[in-house]
């Protein structure tokens, strides 16, 4: 063999020497990757972590403040307020009754007929209204001589049969879903807008005198029975239905709760006892805090950069709003960090909510063999292709953690509720049903989620105690709930129909 062969065989073997050390180096590096990424999802596994003893604690944190929110005003996180509800429906509710459902850039006008205990609700016919964008900041006699209108013209289009007797007024429940002080059934003053609504001139003003005057001014005869928030508006229709539930939770794009109370466990009410002993108390729990949630770096950062930091911290661990984003933060980290997606971060994945929780469940749901849903939400949302199968299985093993621990913090909420009403325990002889009243796109729609709190719940309780609580979805019960606590504040019960 001549030199120049040999010389080109001995480069040729440094070639496939080099290339061969270049594969095992990229192994190396692709492997050395690969660990950096399960590791930072084991830490969040781990920081997310929420063993029973640790909602067992959640739980009593809860109990905790609601006592303390109880007994003062800012005595808490918890605002705990009184909604001046102390009679819940019947169930023997009869009549028509109106609702307002007021919580955003449109509302939902409402006729509801009740036909009492054997017929429940006979019917109802609701319209929906978009508010035009220059009303909601412009002045308060603009938005509310709108809102009347609307109604009026509700009233105007309805069948002579819906009139009532003569000398009866119609009665309206109005759902107003805005920061309210309460200072009876009927009335409370705005304390601030919110989802995009600055109106300055309603502040510190009463939303039912404002309305009221609207409608007297275009000759509309109608009283404002009940002013109450969304959540209440679902335990009343829950208990409309079943004389069982106790509470309601909503667990939608934010989240709160409220139940009954016994009056004389308020004393910060300085009021009369009711006649009925009772009134409900709207919690505003997503503003609940405690050592013992499970935060992250992914919720810090979250909170520090959100629009009310070191607010509703419950809120941001357990609602739609935020669930989706917590996943978009952690695999963002993958990216930055272990070059999860490539080389180069996808811009896409840098941008805060555009991950949303409807994305993350179906992501979640994905029951097909290749996590094809998965690969198309990643190409779809944050424009990354040629995912391979075990990117994907780490996607999903994220949508789970942030699930699972939002759902069983739900559940130690649910069970700090029961606590402060003693009825997280079966006394003896006793086996009173305590129901639920859930509702909220997120209950309704990731059944994941749903179920993880609804077997959290159980585990809590113990199988005897468990058989005692009922979750039960109240649908709609915001618009449906105000007409039926227009009826039972209605100014005539007790009155015979003429």
């Amino acid at each position: 063999m001549g030199k120049v062969a040999v010389g080109a065989a001995v480069v040729c073997a440094a070639a496939v020497c080099a290339a061969a050390a270049l594969v095992v180096r990229h192994r190396m590096i692709s492997s050395r990757k690969w660990s950096r990424a399960i590791a930072i999802l084991k830490e969040f596994e781990e920081k997310s972590g929420t063993p029973l003893a640790k909602l067992r604690q959640v739980a009593d944190a809860m109990d905790v403040e609601m006592h303390a929110g109880l007994a003062s005003e800012g005595g808490s996180k918890l605002n705990m307020l009184i909604s001046f509800v102390d009679n819940l429906p019947t169930g023997d509710e009869e009549g028509l009754y109106y609702a307002l459902d007021l919580g955003g850039t449109n509302f939902r006008v409402l006729r509801v007929h009740l036909g009492g205990k054997d017929k429940g609700v006979i019917g109802q016919e609701f319209a929906e209204v978009s508010i035009p964008p220059q009303l909601m900041t412009g002045t308060s006699e603009a938005l509310f001589d709108f809102i009347a209108s609307a109604l009026a013209k509700f009233v105007a289009a309805e069948p002579e049969g819906f009139h009532p007797p003569p000398g009866r007024q119609r009665e309206l429940g109005f759902t107003f879903s805005f920061p309210v002080r309460q200072t009876s059934i009927s009335s409370g003053t705005l304390i601030k807008w919110t989802k995009g609504f600055n109106i300055e001139d309603t502040v510190g003003e009463d939303v039912v005198g404002e309305l009221t005057k609207s409608m007297e001014k275009i000759g509309l005869d109608m009283r404002i029975a009940a002013l109450v928030n969304d959540t209440i508006g679902t335990l009343a229709g829950g208990r409309f239905y079943n004389q069982d539930v106790i509470a309601a939770v909503i667990l939608g794009t934010g989240t709160n709760a409220a139940y009954v109370e016994r009056a004389h466990a308020i004393p910060k009410w300085h009021g009369l006892i009711p006649k009925s002993g009772d009134m409900v108390i709207n919690m505003e729990w997503g503003n609940f805090r405690s050592s013992y949630l499970s935060l992250t770096e992914y919720d810090l950062a979250l909170d520090a950069e959100s629009l009310n930091p070191g607010e509703q911290i419950f809120e941001k661990l357990i609602s739609g709003m935020y669930l989706g984003e917590i996943v978009r933060r952690a695999l963002l980290k993958m990216a930055e960090e272990a070059d999860f997606f490539g080389d180069t971060v996808p811009p896409k994945l840098k941008v805060p909510f555009i991950l949303r929780t409807p994305d993350m469940s179906a992501m979640h749901h994905d029951t097909t063999s290749d996590l094809k849903v998965v690969g198309n939400k990643l190409k779809d949302i944050l424009e990354i292709s040629n995912t391979s199968l075990k990117m994907r299985k780490i996607v999903v093993a994220l949508c789970d953690i942030v699930a699972t621990r939002g759902a069983r913090l739900a559940a130690a909420g649910i069970l700090g509720i029961l606590k402060k009403l003693g009825r997280d325990t079966v006394k003896v002889g006793e086996k009173q049903k305590s129901v639920i009243a859930l509702d909220g796109g997120l209950f309704e729609h990731y059944a994941k989620f749903r179920e993880c709190l609804e077997s959290t719940l159980k585990e809590l309780l113990g199988e005897e105690a468990a058989e005692t609580i009922v979750i039960e979805h109240a649908n709609d019960g915001s618009g449906i709930g105000a007409a039926l606590l227009a009826a039972s504040h209605s100014q005539y019960l007790g009155v015979e129909e003429s």
